[in-house]
């Protein structure tokens, strides 16, 4: 059963978020402070597939414990705000968030993001494949971890993992900047949203590819992008 740890400090709300996950499959950990979500995330760290955040917290925020996940892991993480400012949303993601609501939510919208996120970080689908492994990197879809040759783990984001994914799933096929945004944000692309070309800069440079003189990731002009290395898949 694919475990989730809440970070909510509404009872009530969390009660019924907790009976509502329950029915779908999914096995629900709460936490109504930030005290007692950094104890259960070192308790259940390797056990867990998503964290769901509150920004309200009454001891810390929502951004705080995003930052620690993010540092110690690449689980996908969901930020719940009431604030209907995009400020807060903006926030959540630069720190390593890979998605929001905003609260009030209906919770089929919110089990239908869970649903999502698992979906394209590999966690929901029954594929026997674990490693990716390409140009002396190894992509664990297990741990949502990379190794250079060296054995060193890559540091990544949530969005960086899920880009990545996608590529060696799909190496030698040139792929629409639209449909990239689709499977690591969600969303479509604006025509001047530059978003994408700013995490795929990042991404390259995790990986040492040129960014002046792409090798890996090769831009193809009014195209999109081109994961160009040969990929070996290994079975778990």
């Amino acid at each position: 059963m694919r475990k989730i740890l809440i970070a909510e400090d509404d009872q009530k709300a969390g009660a019924l978020l907790k009976t509502y996950l329950e029915k779908h499959q999914y096995e629900v950990i709460l936490a109504p402070d930030g005290l007692t979500f950094q104890s259960e995330f070192s308790r259940f760290a390797d056990q867990l597939s998503l964290v769901i955040l509150d920004v309200m917290l009454p001891d810390t925020d929502g951004f705080v414990l995003c930052k620690e996940v993010r540092r110690r892991s690449n689980l996908p993480i969901i930020m719940l705000t009431a604030i209907s400012d995009g400020a807060d949303r903006i926030v959540g993601l630069e720190l390593g968030a890979d998605d929001y609501i905003a609260k009030p939510y209906d919770p089929r919208e919110l089990l239908a993001r869970i649903k999502s996120l698992l979906r394209r970080a590999g966690i929901d689908n029954q594929n026997v494949t674990r490693y990716y492994r390409f140009v002396g990197f190894t992509l664990d879809l297990l741990e949502r971890t990379v190794t250079d040759s060296a054995g060193a783990r890559v540091p990544l984001t949530g969005l960086d993992y899920q880009l990545l994914k996608y590529f060696v799933e799909h190496p030698g096929h040139i792929l629409d900047r639209s449909v990239l945004c689709e499977q690591t944000r969600g969303r479509d692309a604006g025509p001047l949203d530059r978003s994408l070309d700013v995490q795929i800069s990042k991404l390259r440079l995790r990986l040492n590819d040129d960014g002046k003189q792409p090798s890996l990731i090769k831009t193809v002009r009014g195209a999109g992008y081109v994961f160009s290395a040969n990929v070996a898949v290994v079975p778990a």
